[in-house]
């Protein structure tokens, strides 16, 4: 959105021309960086710069521009550019972001007492800085794993802004600011801009994927992740999970001359979708020809998995979720007393 000078004299309007950093003078570390670290609540509100050009790592020459600290006890990645595009920002600091998770408290505050002593700053009172900001004077302290990620720069490139919307659909916390300079007479100011997440947008946006992580750790919690031992004519398989275990008890079945449409009835529930049929002594390839819209991978479709029974072949389904026991019972009891006996090994994780 462009800014306009109001004159009051002739009450007109006149565009502010953006211009650039480099044009201005200004240079990243020296200029950009020293202003932003002292005012950090520009770009990152509620942090605390832990220190700048932090990069105690092995094997690494880079460094992070600045390493900050928010009330949520999150380290944040700042990082800095005084281009149009944004450069690599954003891999950049991904990696650094990775570097930094495993961070202790302890660790933070030596980073920050050194970071204060380079300052002129007693080093000795790091510690009590950090507990203030946090507002924990004493007890342990245990920095969170997840690490939030702040890009600056004049402007972003396609390809970073794109990657940074789908990183945060994954569940990660990167914010893009956008400062952009404008000359006005003989100074310069920066129109400071939170472009991803929109701020009228980031509490929606965070309740959403809140909402969403919650719901994806609900279903993890809800998985059964049951192993079988199971025991047919073909000999003793053990450590099966639900999908190989129910196909054990199909083969025996068909085995003993159960055909597919008899199991299909003693499983109701799964009666249009446990087998894909076609006519003919068919092979994996020449079957799923047949049904281009199934996706093989949810089917037993290896050669040796299908059945053929009467001139027709069978790919049985693989998806198999909490009924499966029931389902095999089902099966069983069609089956002469003994000719399959299966034991639970695990129960849910």
């Amino acid at each position: 959105m462009a800014i306009y000078k109001f004159n009051l004299e002739n009450v007109s309007l006149a565009a502010v021309a953006p211009s650039q950093f480099a044009a201005l003078g200004v240079k990243e570390r020296e200029h950009l960086q020293r202003a932003l670290k002292n005012n950090i609540e520009v770009i990152a509100p509620g942090t605390l710069v832990l220190t700048e050009e932090f990069g105690r790592w092995e094997d690494a020459k880079r460094r992070i521009d600045l390493l900050c600290l928010d009330k949520d006890r999150q380290l944040v990645v700042v990082e800095l550019k005084r281009t149009d595009d944004g450069g690599h920002l954003e891999l950049q600091a991904l990696r650094y972001a990775a570097m930094v998770s495993a961070m202790t408290f302890q660790q933070a505050v030596a980073a920050h007492a050194a970071y204060l002593a380079n300052k002129g700053t007693e080093g000795s009172t790091a510690e009590a800085r950090v507990r203030e900001f946090l507002d924990a004077p004493e007890g342990p302290i245990t920095l969170s794993t997840k690490v939030r990620i702040v890009l600056a720069s004049a402007d972003f490139s396609r390809e970073i802004t794109t990657t940074v919307l789908w990183l945060n659909s994954q569940g990660l916390d990167v914010t893009c600011v956008r400062l952009q300079p404008l000359r006005v007479g003989g100074y310069f100011v920066i129109d400071v801009q939170q472009v991803i997440p929109l701020p009228e947008a980031q509490a929606y946006q965070i309740a959403i994927r809140d909402k969403a992580n919650q719901q994806e750790k609900a279903e993890a919690s809800g998985r059964d992740f049951t192993k079988y031992e199971v025991t047919t004519s073909f000999g003793t398989s053990t450590g099966l999970p639900k999908r190989r275990f129910m196909f054990e008890v199909v083969r025996e079945a068909i085995k003993h001359g159960i055909t597919p449409e008899k199991i299909n009835e003693a499983v109701p529930w799964r009666r249009t979708t446990m087998f894909l049929k076609a006519p003919g002594l068919l092979k994996a390839g020449e079957l799923m020809e047949q049904f281009a819209d199934k996706n093989p991978a949810r089917y037993f479709s290896d050669d040796e998995e299908l059945f053929h029974v009467n001139d027709y072949t069978y790919a049985m389904s693989n998806q198999w979720g909490l009924s499966t026991e029931d389902a095999a019972r089902n099966v069983i009891q069609l089956l002469p007393a003994g000719a399959v006996t299966f034991l639970a090994l695990t129960a849910q994780e």
